[in-house]
């Protein structure tokens, strides 16, 4: 997997700011320089009055001004099961990759059972891996090695059952039909700042599944870098709760 920024809004907490504080300034922000719009915020610098007014935004629970900034990210090399979970969030806008279109001819069926065109759970490979909803806990060694020989067969199978469809003149369209929902797709993504906490809250939980969860958690590394202020106290006063960020 591999998650980068694409393209995000400038100086998002000053917009952020600018935003919240438009609802109670007597004049005009568009008419007014930052440094003015903040006067009356407490700190000694600019940067401790964006913390004073950004902490005091999202103790109190007004998000609305987190909905100005926006960004997008890259990802590469997820699940469709993992597609499937995050396109449920419906204030996010997505492009993911088709299979209709793109077919997978050239892979070699071999290199699947490595890692390949397929994603490969932990629970596969570690004995000691427990799921959500998982029947048993952790099993022997011999146990996990037939898992792993049997999930890297059935993905291989599924891959050579499908370019064989591909040579037999099936469309790509149906000839997917075939392949596992662990199937690697490539997806573009974008979102405000108010709505990548609310995906924080429910795709970094402790009870997300571990691939969505790590992709969140890649995302939320580079949102600290876009956004820093803002999810500086996400994480240290408001993760792994519920906080009714949803719009």
């Amino acid at each position: 997997m591999k998650v980068q920024l694409l393209e995000a809004t400038e100086d998002p907490e000053e917009l952020i700011c600018t935003a919240a504080r438009n609802d109670y300034y007597d004049g005009y922000v568009g008419d007014e320089s930052f440094e003015t719009v903040m006067e009356s915020i407490d700190g000694e610098s600019i940067e401790e009055k964006q913390e004073t007014l950004i902490g005091h935004l999202l103790d109190h629970g007004h998000f609305g001004p987190f909905e100005h900034p926006q960004a997008t990210f890259a990802v590469k090399g997820i699940s469709r099961s993992c597609m499937a979970q995050i396109t449920r969030h419906r204030h996010v806008s997505f492009d993911v990759q088709s299979m209709r279109y793109v077919s997978f001819d050239d892979v070699d069926p071999a290199e699947v059972e490595e890692g390949a065109m397929v994603v490969t759970p932990p629970s596969a490979s570690d004995p000691d891996w427990v799921g959500r909803n998982q029947r048993t806990g952790a099993v022997d060694d011999e146990t996990v090695a037939k898992r792993e020989e049997l999930f890297q067969r059935s993905v291989r199978q599924s891959v050579e059952d499908y370019q064989e469809l591909l040579d037999l003149g099936m469309p790509p369209e149906d000839a997917r039909f075939v392949l596992p929902i662990g199937t690697k797709v490539n997806m573009v993504m974008s979102m405000n700042a108010r709505m990548l906490m609310h995906v924080a809250d429910m795709r970094a939980a402790a009870d997300a599944q571990w691939e969505i969860r790590e992709m969140t958690e890649r995302v939320l590394d580079l949102a600290s870098e876009w956004c820093p202020i803002t999810f500086e106290h996400y994480d240290s006063e408001m993760r792994n709760r519920k906080n009714r960020l949803a719009p």
